[in-house]
């Protein structure tokens, strides 16, 4: 078998992994906010365009690209304040420290923090306009409004 293979049976699918690209207009500024924000350190550098930051649950890759250019579908990149159905979620242990953490790294908080059966969730942006939420879970986090699965 070779090294590629190693842990890997014909039975079974390869499940996909996951990493977080996170497009920035300065390298720097975005490594500095993220690792002083959450706590992320650095790995990789990877050309003069990407760093790669480690200590979630899955490498965040920031990838250098300038404002104006094509970011999908005709769309330019912009980089003011921006909604999208998909963000970044990280879980924290002290939510207050988290966001007082990442407020003076440079991140701008959205509201008032939100009371739920599975916890409490902050919503913030980072430096350049993603919208990102820190979330302390209860003690039964999700289970807490889980529905039973009635194929069970």
């Amino acid at each position: 078998m070779s090294g590629s293979d190693a842990g890997q049976s014909a039975a079974q699918p390869v499940r996909p992994a996951l990493l977080v690209n996170i497009d920035v207009p300065d390298l720097a500024r975005a490594e500095a906010f993220y690792c002083a924000a959450l706590d992320l350190r650095p790995g990789r550098r990877l050309g003069g365009g990407a760093i790669e930051l480690l200590g979630a649950d899955a490498p965040v890759y920031l990838l250098l690209q300038p404002p104006g250019g094509v970011a999908a579908a005709g769309h330019r990149r912009d980089y003011g304040r921006h909604w999208t159905p998909v963000h970044l979620d990280f879980v924290v242990a002290d939510l207050e420290a988290a966001v007082a953490r990442a407020e003076a790294a440079g991140a701008v908080r959205e509201g008032a923090t939100r009371s739920a059966a599975w916890g409490r969730i902050a919503q913030l942006a980072d430096p350049f306009g993603h919208g990102l939420c820190l979330i302390a879970f209860s003690d039964r986090g999700y289970d807490a409004i889980a529905l039973e699965d009635p194929a069970r």
